[in-house]
C-alpha cells in the first residue's frame, strides 16, 4: 500500500468548523507507515471517536455536516463555472476532511461528473506556487449509508457486496465491514495496518487515500481473540453468465455443480461458495457452524433476475454445518436446510453439510459393458433392499462388505435401493424426501454409499435406486413454502396437497421445479454410478383427479384428467438420462393402465400422447392378480384360473417388471409365504411353485428381501429380515435355507437361458401349451429365446401327483431334460421328479403335433430344456 502525499489541508482530528482550507504545499514523500497492532490500532480509532453513546449521533452530525457544505460548494461551483480559470476539485484526507486538491491533468473529467465507484484522484503536481481554489467539495463518507444500513440489519439487502468490501471513491477507497460483535476492525495491506472507524451495530469503515483497491486483509478483534481474514465481500461471483441463463430457462443439467455449497478456490483464496435459488424472498443470507448460527453479518447477494442468491466465503471448508436464512416476503424469517445439499447431519439433526468428493472410482469396466444389451433384453432379476435394516446397524462400507457377496451368491443380476436419499422420518422408509441430493448420513457419507456402489459393481451386480420425484414433505425446514410462497409446490393448496400422504406435490409446470428434478436423476446416475431409477408413484403424478373427489381438482386445457405438466416433466427427465448416461433403465412404477409409459417420447400413441420414455414398468396387475390366485385354497383355484392367465392378454402392451416388492409384505399384508394357504409343508411348496412361475413368466423379476429365504414375519424397518431362520441350530433351518437354495437355482438357471429373458417384450418369445387347464391346476407354456431354442414351463397348482401327465411340445425337439422342479428334496419337498430325458411322442395334444408324458409333483413348477 502507497500512502498518498501529505497535505497541509484540514486536520482530521479537528472539528469541521475550525478547519483550514489553504493551498496544498509542494508534494513531499511521506514516510513508510509502520504497522500497528490491533490493540494500538483500536486505541487510536477509539481516541478519534466521541465517547460511545454519542458515537451514532456523531456519526449522523457528521454526514449531515458533510451534506450542508457540498450543497454550498456545489452553489459555488454554479458560480466558478461563469468565471473562467476556475476549476476547482475536492480532495479528501484519511480521517474525512476535504481538503483542496490541485487542477484536474490534462484529459481527466472535473470532478463534478465523477462517479461513485469511478472516481479518482489525481496526484498533486509539484510547482512552486498555486492560486488557491475556492472552498472544496466534500468527498463521499465511507460509512454505509442508513438505507443500507437497516437493510444489512434486518437482512434484505439485495447487494451487499456493491455496500461492504473496498470501494474506490472520491477521496480514495472506501472500506466497508459488516461484523456484529466485533470490538475493533482494521484493514491489513503490505506492512501497513489501519483502524477503521466503529460506527456501531457492527459496522465498520474508513477512508484510505489509495488510487486502486488494493490486496487486503480484515483484523477482527473479538473480546478475548483475534483473528486475520479474507473480506468476504471483496470478490467477485463465482457463478458464470451460462450457468445463470440455464438456471433461469430451467435447462442447467448440471444443477448441483453450481448450486449448494462447494469448496473452491476462488481468485487465489480457498473457501466455499454458497448458492441458493429463492426468488421470492427479501434476502438471504448463511448461518452455520462457522458463525455460531448467526448469519447476520453473511448476506448473500442476488444475482439478477434468475432468484439465485451467491456468497463465496473464504476460509470455510468441508466438515462445516450450514443453512439459510430467509426473509420471508412479509418480513419474518425462515432457517432452512440446503435443497441441493450433497451431505447432511445424521436425522433427527437437520443441517446442511459442506463436502467435496474425493471418491476413486474403480468399476470403469462394469460402466464400459452395461449399455452393450438393453435391459429389456438382458437378464435382469432384482433383489429389493432396504440398507438400514438388511443387516442393521451396518454402515455404507460394512454394507459392501456383506451384501456383494450375498446377493452374487444367489445369482441375482441387480440390487434396488428402497430410497437412499436423505429423509427426516425412518418409518418412510425413505419415500418421504428431505435431501433429494444427499444420501443418507445414517449410514455414513457420500463417498461411503459410492464404496458399494463400487463395490457392487466389482461384484457384477447392477444397482437401481428408488427415486421419489412425486411429492415432499412439509417440515418447515424443507422444501415447504421455502422462501416465504409455494416455490417447490403449486400455490393452490388444493393442487398441492398429496391426498394420501399428507405431503406436498411438486410443480412440474415450473421450469425451475423440472430442471431440480431433471438435474436430481442425472446426479444419481452420474455422480454416483447408479444403473437406474425406480420412479415411485408415478401415477399420482400422472392423474389430476389421483384420490382426489369430484370438485377437488381442475380439468386440464382440454378437460381431461391428465397432469400434463407431469407427462411433459417424465418425457424430459428420460430423454435426457438416456441421453447422457447410456446403459442406465427408468423403471416406471405405474399402477394403471396409462398408455405408452415405455414408449419413445417420440411415438404418439392412441391416446395422442408421446409415450413417456420409461425402459421398464412394474407390472402391478401381474401382482395382483397372480397373489389373489396363490392365497385361495387349491380346491377353489379352478375357478380363479383367468386370474393367472390375463396377464398374458396384456404382456406385451409394456415392458415389464413382475415385483414382489416391500409393498407386499408389510402392514397386515403378511409376507410370501404366509399369504400361502394350508399348512406349513403346502405354504412352502405353494410359494416355491409361485416363484418358478413367476421366473418362467415374461417380464423381469424383483423380490423382496427375506421372501429368499421364506420368513414368516412381516418385514419391519425396525429389526429388517429374521437372518436367524438360516442359524444351523435353529430346527426348521433346513426349510427355509431350501427356499434360498432355490432362489438360487431359479436365477443360475434363469441368466443361462436365454428363452427366459431375451424375447421378454416379444410375442414371438411366448407360446402357451396349455392355458385353460382350470380343474387340473394346470399351466405350461413355451419361452423361446432369438436362436428358436425353446423352455418349457409346467405350473401345477394342486396338492396331488399327477402321474403320466400329458403335454403337447413341438415335434423338432429330439428329447427333454428336467433343469428345475421347485419339488426337489434340496429345496425341502417331496421329490418327486422327472429324472430322465422325456422323449416326445407323435401323439397332437393340446394342439401340438407330438407331446410328452410327465410327473408332475404336487404344488410345483418344473421347467424342461432340450436334452
Amino acid at each position: 500500500m502507497t500512502p498518498r502525499p501529505e497535505s497541509s489541508g484540514s486536520h482530521p482530528e479537528q472539528p469541521a468548523d475550525q478547519r483550514r482550507t489553504e493551498p496544498p504545499a509542494p508534494a513531499r514523500k511521506k514516510p513508510a507507515a509502520k504497522q500497528q497492532p490491533a490493540a494500538a490500532a483500536a486505541k487510536k480509532a477509539a481516541a478519534r471517536k466521541t465517547p460511545a453513546k454519542r458515537t451514532a449521533a456523531a456519526a449522523a452530525k457528521t454526514a449531515a455536516t458533510a451534506k450542508a457544505t457540498v450543497q454550498k460548494a456545489a452553489l459555488k461551483k454554479t458560480a466558478a463555472k461563469k468565471a473562467p480559470g476556475k476549476s476547482p476539485a475536492a480532495k479528501r484526507t484519511p480521517g474525512g476532511a476535504t481538503a483542496p486538491a490541485a487542477p484536474a491533468a490534462s484529459g481527466a473529467p472535473p470532478a463534478e461528473t465523477r462517479g461513485r465507484d469511478t472516481a479518482r484522484t489525481a496526484p498533486v503536481p509539484e510547482v512552486a506556487e498555486r492560486p488557491a481554489p475556492p472552498e472544496a467539495e466534500i468527498a463521499v463518507s465511507p460509512a454505509v449509508d442508513s438505507g443500507d444500513r437497516e437493510r444489512l440489519l434486518h437482512g434484505t439487502h439485495h447487494a451487499p457486496h456493491s455496500v461492504l468490501g473496498a470501494h474506490p471513491v472520491p477521496g480514495g477507497v472506501a472500506f466497508r465491514a459488516f461484523r456484529p460483535y466485533a470490538r475493533a476492525v482494521a484493514v491489513v495491506s503490505g506492512g501497513m495496518t489501519v483502524a477503521l472507524h466503529d460506527d456501531g451495530d457492527g459496522f465498520f469503515s474508513g477512508l484510505l487515500p489509495l488510487r486502486e483497491v488494493p490486496a487486503y486483509r480484515l483484523r477482527v478483534a473479538y473480546e478475548g481473540t483475534e483473528l486475520e481474514t479474507e473480506d468476504a465481500y471483496r470478490f467477485l461471483p463465482t457463478l458464470g453468465e451460462l450457468d445463470l441463463h440455464l438456471i433461469g430457462e430451467g435447462r442447467h443439467e448440471e444443477l448441483w455443480t453450481v448450486l449448494g455449497a462447494h469448496p473452491m478456490t476462488h481468485q487465489g483464496v480457498t473457501g466455499t461458495r454458497f448458492s441458493v435459488w429463492a426468488p421470492n424472498a427479501r434476502g438471504v443470507r448463511v448461518a452455520g457452524s462457522f458463525n455460531f448460527w448467526d448469519g447476520t453479518g453473511f448476506p448473500m447477494r442476488s444475482l439478477g433476475s434468475t432468484g439465485v442468491w451467491e456468497l463465496f466465503v473464504p476460509g470455510i471448508g468441508e466438515g462445516e454445518l450450514y443453512k439459510f436464512e430467509i426473509t420471508r416476503p412479509d418480513g419474518s424469517k425462515t432457517l432452512r436446510a440446503d435443497p441441493m445439499a450433497r451431505r447432511t447431519e445424521v436425522p433427527p439433526a437437520t443441517s446442511s453439510v459442506v463436502t467435496s468428493s474425493r471418491y476413486a472410482w474403480g468399476d470403469a469396466e462394469w460402466l464400459a459393458r452395461r449399455a452393450q444389451v438393453p435391459a429389456h433384453r438382458a437378464p435382469f432379476s432384482v433383489y429389493e433392499v432396504h440398507l438400514p435394516s438388511w443387516r442393521p446397524g451396518l454402515t455404507y462400507r460394512q454394507l459392501a462388505e456383506q451384501l456383494p457377496a450375498y446377493v452374487k451368491d444367489l445369482g441375482f443380476t441387480h440390487v434396488e435401493l428402497m430410497p437412499v436419499a436423505e429423509h427426516p422420518f425412518g418409518g418412510s422408509w425413505g419415500y418421504q424426501v428431505t435431501g433429494f441430493y444427499a444420501p443418507t448420513a445414517r449410514l455414513g457419507t457420500p463417498d461411503d454409499f459410492k464404496y458399494l456402489v463400487d463395490a457392487l459393481h466389482r461384484a457384477g451386480i447392477g444397482v437401481i435406486m428408488d427415486w421419489v420425484p412425486a411429492h415432499f414433505p412439509r417440515d418447515e425446514w424443507a422444501l415447504a413454502e421455502f422462501d416465504g410462497r409455494p416455490l417447490y409446490e403449486p400455490s393452490d393448496p388444493l393442487r398441492a396437497a398429496h391426498p394420501d400422504w399428507g405431503t406436498l406435490e411438486f410443480d412440474f409446470g415450473r421450469r425451475e421445479v423440472r430442471n431440480f428434478l431433471v438435474a436430481n436423476a442425472l446426479y444419481w446416475c452420474e455422480e454416483f454410478h447408479i444403473d437406474g431409477l425406480r420412479v415411485d408413484a408415478v401415477a399420482s403424478m400422472l392423474y389430476l383427479d389421483y384420490s382426489r373427489e369430484p370438485g377437488q381438482w381442475t380439468p386440464n386445457e382440454h378437460g381431461g384428467r391428465e397432469n400434463l405438466d407431469a407427462v411433459a416433466f417424465l418425457q424430459e427427465m428420460n430423454a435426457t438420462v438416456y441421453r447422457r448416461v447410456p446403459g442406465v433403465v427408468t423403471i416406471a412404477e405405474e399402477s394403471t393402465a396409462w398408455d405408452g409409459v415405455t414408449r419413445a417420447t417420440h411415438h404418439r400413441g392412441p391416446s395422442g400422447f408421446g409415450g413417456l420414455g420409461f425402459g421398464l414398468k412394474w407390472n402391478m396387475g401381474w401382482m395382483h392378480d397372480s397373489l389373489q390366485y396363490m392365497s385361495h385354497e387349491p380346491v377353489h383355484r379352478a375357478y380363479h384360473h383367468g386370474e393367472m392367465t390375463f396377464s398374458m392378454v396384456y404382456a406385451y402392451s409394456e415392458n415389464y417388471v413382475l415385483p414382489i416388492s416391500h409393498d407386499e409384505v408389510v402392514h397386515g399384508k403378511r409376507s410370501l409365504v404366509s399369504k400361502m394357504p394350508g399348512d406349513w409343508w403346502r405354504q412352502r411348496a405353494d410359494l416355491r411353485a409361485y416363484l418358478g412361475f413367476m421366473w418362467a413368466h415374461p417380464g423381469k423379476q424383483l423380490l423382496f428381501m427375506g421372501q429368499e429365504f421364506a420368513q414368516g414375519a412381516e418385514w419391519s424397518e425396525a429389526h429388517g429380515p429374521d437372518w436367524w431362520l438360516l442359524d444351523p441350530h435353529y430346527g426348521a433351518e433346513a426349510d427355509h435355507r431350501g427356499v434360498r437354495d432355490l432362489v438360487r437355482d431359479l436365477n443360475t438357471v434363469y441368466r443361462a437361458t436365454p428363452a427366459l429373458w431375451q424375447y421378454d417384450t416379444e410375442p414371438s418369445g411366448f407360446r402357451w401349451v396349455t392355458g385353460d387347464a382350470a380343474d387340473d391346476n394346470v399351466l405350461a407354456f413355451l419361452r423361446y429365446d432369438a436362436d428358436g431354442a425353446p423352455l418349457l414351463a409346467v405350473s401345477h397348482f394342486a396338492p396331488v401327483v399327477r402321474h403320466d401327465y400329458r403335454v403337447g411340445v413341438p415335434d423338432d425337439v429330439p428329447a427333454w431334460r428336467e433343469v428345475l422342479n421347485t419339488d426337489a428334496a434340496r429345496y425341502g419337498g417331496s421329490d418327486v421328479t422327472n429324472p430322465d430325458p422325456v422323449k416326445p411322442e407323435p401323439q397332437g395334444w393340446h394342439g401340438r403335433p407330438a407331446s410328452i408324458r410327465l410327473t408332475l409333483p404336487p404344488l410345483a413348477t418344473v421347467w424342461l430344456r432340450p436334452a
